[in-house]
């Protein structure tokens, strides 16, 4: 069988009693704070925004490297155009442009 004696008295039990009542309300208004639609919207966007950011940082990272082993095909170790690279390259961009060029003028 349990003890059921208390040896508080009628002011310790009150001052208790506040105590709890105070803890209570504040956990029901952080209970509010956290299911209040705009907590939840604010967290939501949160979320959201943290995704895209790391997304486009990864993207950024891989364009990155992309142009940089571009760059390194058509330059060399001091940084200079190597001539022999991008001539050919331009000559190739030259004609595709030259072909859709042509290609929209006959299609009107």
């Amino acid at each position: 069988m349990a003890d059921t004696s208390d040896t508080r008295t009628p002011a310790q039990i009150e001052a208790d009693i506040r105590r709890r009542r105070e803890v209570l309300a504040e956990t029901l208004d952080e209970i509010g704070v956290r299911v209040h639609p705009k907590t939840i919207v604010g967290d939501a966007k949160a979320k959201a925004v943290a995704h895209v950011d790391h997304t486009v940082g990864r993207a950024y990272v891989q364009v990155n490297r992309v142009v940089s082993e571009v760059r390194a095909q058509f330059t060399d170790e001091d940084g200079r155009l190597r001539a022999e690279r991008v001539v050919p390259a331009a000559l190739v961009v030259a004609g595709v442009v030259g072909l859709v060029v042509l290609s929209r003028r006959r299609g009107r």
